[in-house]
């Protein structure tokens, strides 16, 4: 009678198993096979990602989404490696979806090879990176192409058990999730809370006209040699800066003046500081991005904010924090200087870019 009662359970066991939905294997490489179209606009435009299992496919076991937003080269290949290698060492490679969107250009001096009816974004400078129009669309602008992509993640009846989404960004790509972060309209109506890790920006957007003084910890050669520890610096102090000495320095997307145009325009000054402080950040800054190496931006709105990368990163979530309210995080990532991969496969973030 055991015998029989034994079979019967595992006969029933394996018809559930042979019931229950396959659970697709995660897609890594970056190749054509890991991509798909995000169509912007009603279509027929569309942009390209790299993902790790289909936006278009119900998928019960995905948890969380991390997009990861290029940098100035436009290699989302690169980042989405950058994205699956840290997935990997999260172990989150089987309930989490990357993505990792590819902002393309042939404009100008930009020569990347588009598909049909795909959207061709700025080349060179800010636009792309602070939400600026497509030169041949200018109804679409870069954050409109993110706002698309947080959508298709939020939709239940695609990813029905996912619960945490995060922005996440290096160099280039960090400029763009920190004014992502600040200026979505999206944020409030997913239905799925969405954080942002924003990493060595060379720039952010000031909320006001002040800026940090050169001294202390700001102090050129302070900043320069501020590499030699793993905690943020915060001795910094704040005060007007001399226009005369740089016109632009207070222009978006290095301030918040002369919003003309791109996805901001219509956004008040107030809003955009409401959403910069309420909205869950964490800034991750290389211990040793202390170089002006990798693209540094040493223009002068740039140079306002500091002389170093870490330098800006840090006077800037000192002062959004403490005279705005904000209660944003900062990581030093010891040992890291302006790598992507080195700050994206560093244990300490695996739990920010990973949340449980």
């Amino acid at each position: 009678m055991r015998i029989f009662l034994l079979a019967g359970t595992i006969a029933s066991l394996s018809s559930l198993i042979a019931a229950s939905p396959a659970v697709p294997e995660p897609c890594t490489a970056a190749t054509a096979a890991c991509t798909e179209w995000v169509s912007l606009g009603g279509g027929p435009l569309r942009s390209l990602i790299y993902r790790s299992h289909s936006l278009d496919t119900r998928n019960e076991s995905i948890r969380r989404a991390l997009i990861m937003v290029h940098g100035t080269n436009r290699n989302a290949d690169h980042y989405f490696t950058t994205a699956t290698t840290a997935a990997f060492l999260g172990r989150a490679l089987d309930d989490t979806v990357v993505v990792s969107p590819r902002i393309a250009s042939a404009e100008g001096s930009c020569h990347d090879a588009l598909d049909a009816n795909e959207v061709s974004w700025s080349c060179t400078g800010d636009s792309w990176r602070s939400g600026g129009s497509a030169p041949k669309n200018p109804e679409l602008t870069s954050f409109d192409f993110v706002d698309a992509i947080l959508r298709k993640l939020a939709n239940k009846s695609t990813f029905p058990n996912l619960r945490a989404i995060v922005v996440a960004g290096h160099s280039a790509g960090g400029q763009f999730v920190s004014r992502y972060e600040m200026a979505n309209r999206v944020h409030d109506t997913l239905g799925v809370p969405v954080t942002y890790v924003v990493a060595n920006p060379s720039s952010y957007a000031w909320p006001d006209s002040t800026r940090p003084l050169a001294t202390d910890d700001a102090a050129p050669d302070n900043a320069r040699g501020g590499w030699s520890t793993e905690t943020p610096h915060t001795t910094f102090s704040y005060g007007p800066f001399d226009a005369a000495a740089c016109a632009n320095y207070d222009r978006w997307p290095a301030g918040f003046q002369n919003r003309t145009s791109g996805y901001t325009a219509k956004t008040s000054d107030d809003q955009l500081k409401k959403q910069l402080v309420s909205r869950p950040t964490t800034y991750l800054l290389g211990q040793v991005d202390t170089l002006p190496l990798g693209g540094f931006d040493s223009s002068c709105p740039a140079m306002a904010q500091g002389a170093t990368r870490r330098a800006r990163g840090e006077a800037f979530v000192k002062y959004i924090n403490e005279r705005m309210g904000a209660k944003q995080a900062i990581q030093i990532v010891p040992e890291c200087g302006h790598n992507d991969r080195c700050v994206y496969t560093t244990d300490a973030v695996l739990p920010v870019i990973f949340p449980k």
